[in-house]
C-alpha cells in the first residue's frame, strides 16, 4: 500500500532534534512513498541547511515553505493536501518513530480495510531516548476508542496514519490552540469514521518542563472549555459529561502549578515503566 508522510518545522525546533525525527522516517523497515516537509514560515539558518540537505539528497522528498508561521493545524492541513497517495502517516519534528511503525500501520490497514485512522502507543522520554518515564496507551477498538473520546483525546496525534479522504472528508485539520488533533478526531467521530490504536509503542516523544508548561494555563484551558462545548453541542458528550470534564481541566490546567503538573500527568494520565525504547 502505498503512503506519505506529512511533517511540518518551524523557527523554533531544535535543528538536532529535527535531524533525529527526520532520520527516523527515512530509516524504516517499510520506506515512505514520499515525505511532504512543510517549512512552517521562515527558519535558522542551521535548520534551513537541514532542510536543503535532505531536499537535495531524498528523491521522494518535497518541501512545501511558507512565507509565514501559520501554526500547526494550518500546516499540517497544507501538507496532507499535497500528499499524493491514499494514505498518509503524520509525524512530529522532534519525535522519533520505531523502526518497524509504518510496516505494522500498513499491515494494520491490510487487515482492517474498514478503519479510516489508526495510532498507537507513544513512549515519553526526557532529554535522552534511553530515560523513557512512562507510556501513554490508549484503547484499541473502534467502540472503546469513541467511548474514550467523550472524556479525553483518545489518539496519539503523533502516531496516526490515515486514509486521506476521509480526513479531508471530515474537514481536514484546522486552527485549534493546542488541540487541533482532537477536534479533528471529533469531526471524524461525527462523520462515522471508524478508529483503531494498536498495542505497540511506535513514537518516542519527547517531554519535560517546557511540555506540561504548555499544557496549562487560562489560554489552555479555554481552548479545551470550547472544545467541550463543542462536543456537548454536538451531543457527542451529555451535561454531566460536559462539566465532570471542564471541571477536572480546571484542576489540572489551572489550579495546579505548572512544576508540578508533570508529576501529576506522570501518575495519572501515564503508565510508568522501565520498558526499552525500540
Amino acid at each position: 500500500m502505498s503512503f506519505s508522510v506529512a511533517i511540518s518545522v518551524y523557527k523554533n525546533d531544535d535543528p538536532e532534534h529535527f535531524r533525529m525525527a527526520m532520520d527516523s522516517i527515512l530509516n524504516q523497515s517499510v520506506s515512505p512513498d514520499e515525505v511532504i516537509l512543510v517549512v512552517d514560515g521562515p527558519i535558522s539558518g542551521i535548520l534551513s541547511d537541514f532542510v536543503e540537505k535532505y531536499e537535495s539528497e531524498i528523491k521522494f522528498l518535497k518541501v512545501i515553505r511558507l512565507a509565514e508561521n501559520k501554526g500547526h493545524g494550518i500546516a499540517r492541513k497544507i501538507g496532507i493536501e499535497y500528499c499524493s497517495n491514499p494514505l498518509v502517516a503524520i509525524m512530529d519534528s522532534d519525535d522519533i518513530s520505531v523502526y518497524n511503525r509504518f510496516e505494522t500501520q500498513i499491515h494494520y490497514f491490510e487487515e482492517n480495510p474498514n478503519v479510516d485512522i489508526v495510532g498507537g502507543y507513544i513512549s515519553e522520554f526526557i532529554d535522552v531516548i534511553e530515560n523513557i518515564v512512562g507510556i501513554r496507551d490508549v484503547p484499541l477498538q473502534d467502540i472503546d476508542i469513541k467511548y474514550y473520546l467523550k472524556k479525553r483525546c483518545p489518539l496519539n496525534q503523533v502516531t496516526v496514519m490515515f486514509k486521506k479522504n476521509s480526513v479531508l472528508k471530515s474537514g481536514s485539520y484546522q486552527d485549534w490552540y493546542c488541540n487541533e488533533d482532537y477536534f479533528l478526531w471529533c469531526r471524524m467521530f461525527l462523520n462515522g469514521c471508524i478508529f483503531g490504536n494498536i498495542s505497540d509503542v511506535l513514537v518516542n516523544v519527547r517531554v519535560g518542563k517546557d511540555m506540561y508548561n504548555r499544557r496549562g494555563g487560562w489560554k489552555y484551558f479555554m481552548s479545551e472549555a470550547k472544545l467541550q462545548k463543542l462536543m456537548l453541542n454536538n451531543k457527542i458528550v451529555n451535561h454531566y459529561e460536559y462539566i465532570r470534564n471542564i471541571l477536572i481541566r480546571f484542576i489540572v490546567q489551572v489550579i495546579i502549578p505548572g512544576a508540578v503538573r508533570g508529576f501529576v500527568f506522570r501518575c495519572l494520565f501515564r503508565r510508568s515503566t522501565n520498558y526499552e525504547a525500540a
